[in-house]
C-alpha cells in the first residue's frame, strides 16, 4: 500500500469518527437544534444509534434549501449556541426570500484552515487585501475580512450586490449591467491607487478580467500594482479561463489559487497547480468539515467512478450546522485523491446540464 493510500485509509476513519460526533450532537436532546430534534421523529431510523459511519449518512432524505428560505432562524441553532452572538449569512434571493444560514465561528474557521493552504510567497503574511466581490449579507464578505486579519493584514471592500447585476441581464439591460461592473472596478481602482499597499485579493473570475482589462487600458497591470496573491471563485473559473487569466492577465509572478465554495459548505481547495495537469481546475472539501461526492444522475446514492462525469453533492459536517447530503446546482468529474488531500476531488465544475440553460451568472 502506498503512502497516499495510507493516508486516504487514516483519513476515512478520522471521516467516520467526525460523522458519528457530529450526528450524536445534531440529534443529542442538549445539544442539537430544534430543527433536527423535530425532524427526528419523522424518520424510521435512529441517527443516535444508527449512523456509525459516514456512508450511514445516506439514511437521511436529501437537504432541501427550501428549508433555509425564512425564519425562524434560531430553530437551526445548536442548543449549546444559543446564547452566542449569531450571523446570518444569505445566499441566492434573486427571486423571492433569499436562503439564510445561521453562523457563529465556522467562517473564521473555515478561513483559518484555507489560510494554512496559501503560499506566503504570494500571500505575505502583514499584507492588505482587496475584497473585491459580493458585499451585504453575503458570508464572503466578512470571511475575508477575517483571513486578512488572521494573517496580519486589513481588508479592503468594495460596495457589491450581485443580485442587482443578475436582475440587469434577466431584463437584456446588457450596458446598465456593464455600467454596474464598471461602477464596483472603479472603487477597486481607487483603492489600489491610494497608497494602500494592496498585494493580496479575492475576486471573481469576471472582476479579475475587468480589473485586469482596466489596469491595462491604463499603462498598468496586476503585477505592477503590486498584487502578488489572488483567490478567485466563482462558476466561470473554468480550464480555458484559467490557462487565459494565468498566461495573458496575471504574468508569471502574481499566483492564483482556484476555490470551490457556498454558503452551505465552506470552501474548498484547489489543486496546487501542475504543468502536466494542463490548467485543469480541481477542488477537495476540507475534510473533515466538509465533503464533495460525485454522484450519479438519477441516482444521487451511487458515486460514479473516477474521472466519470456526475452531480455534487455536497455535505456539512461542523457542530454549527449539519447538512447530509445536499444536491448542488452544478456537476462536475470525480477525480482521485491527491497527496495534499487524500480523498475524492471533483474538477471541471460547471453548472448541472438540466439548469445550465436557465442560469444567470451575473459577476460570477
Amino acid at each position: 500500500m502506498s503512502s497516499v493510500d495510507e493516508e486516504v485509509k487514516t483519513q476515512k476513519e478520522r471521516l467516520d469518527a467526525h460523522t458519528r460526533e457530529i450526528v450524536q450532537w445534531h440529534f443529542g436532546d442538549d445539544t442539537g437544534c430544534q430543527f433536527w430534534l423535530d425532524r427526528k421523529k419523522e424518520f424510521d431510523f435512529d441517527p443516535l444509534t444508527d449512523v456509525n459511519c459516514f456512508e450511514d449518512l445516506r439514511k437521511f432524505p436529501l437537504f432541501e434549501d427550501d428549508w433555509l428560505r425564512g425564519g425562524p432562524m434560531r430553530r437551526w441553532v445548536p442548543a449549546p449556541y444559543q446564547d452566542k452572538p449569531i450571523f446570518v449569512f444569505e445566499t441566492g434571493g434573486t427571486t423571492g426570500i433569499p436562503k439564510s444560514r445561521v453562523v457563529v465561528e465556522d467562517h473564521w474557521i473555515d478561513y483559518e484552515m484555507f489560510s494554512e493552504t496559501l503560499p506566503d510567497k504570494f500571500f505575505p503574511r502583514g499584507a492588505n487585501w482587496l475584497m473585491l466581490g459580493p458585499s451585504g449579507p453575503r458570508r464572503l464578505r466578512l470571511a475575508v475580512e477575517h483571513l486578512a486579519q488572521h494573517r496580519g493584514g486589513i481588508s479592503f471592500c468594495v460596495d457589491l450586490d450581485p443580485r442587482w447585476v443578475v436582475k440587469l441581464l434577466k431584463k437584456g439591460k446588457i450596458e446598465e449591467a456593464k455600467e454596474y461592473s464598471a461602477h464596483v472596478i472603479d472603487q477597486a481602482m481607487a483603492i489600489i491607487s491610494a497608497g494602500n499597499e494592496i498585494e493580496c485579493m479575492f475576486t471573481t473570475p469576471k472582476l479579475l478580467e475587468a480589473l485586469a482589462m482596466r489596469l491595462l487600458d491604463e499603462g498598468s497591470s496586476i503585477e505592477e500594482a503590486g498584487i502578488k496573491g489572488i483567490f478567485c471563485g466563482g462558476t466561470e473559473f473554468t480550464q480555458q479561463w484559467n490557462r487565459f487569466a494565468c498566461e495573458e492577465l496575471l504574468g508569471p509572478n502574481v499566483y492564483m489559487t482556484p476555490t470551490y465554495g457556498n454558503t452551505l459548505m465552506g470552501l474548498a481547495c484547489g489543486k496546487p497547480f501542475d504543468p502536466a495537469d494542463e490548467y485543469k481546475v480541481t477542488y477537495y472539501a476540507p475534510q473533515p468539515r466538509a465533503v464533495v461526492e460525485v454522484v450519479e444522475f438519477d441516482d444521487h446514492t451511487k458515486i460514479v467512478d473516477h474521472n466519470a462525469t456526475g452531480r455534487v453533492k455536497l455535505y456539512t459536517l461542523t457542530k454549527e450546522f449539519f447538512v447530509p447530503g445536499f444536491l448542488e446546482r452544478d456537476e462536475g468529474e470525480r477525480e482521485p485523491p491527491h497527496e495534499k488531500f487524500p480523498w475524492d476531488g471533483v474538477s471541471g465544475v460547471r453548472p448541472y446540464h438540466v439548469f445550465a440553460k436557465t442560469t444567470t451568472v451575473g459577476v460570477y
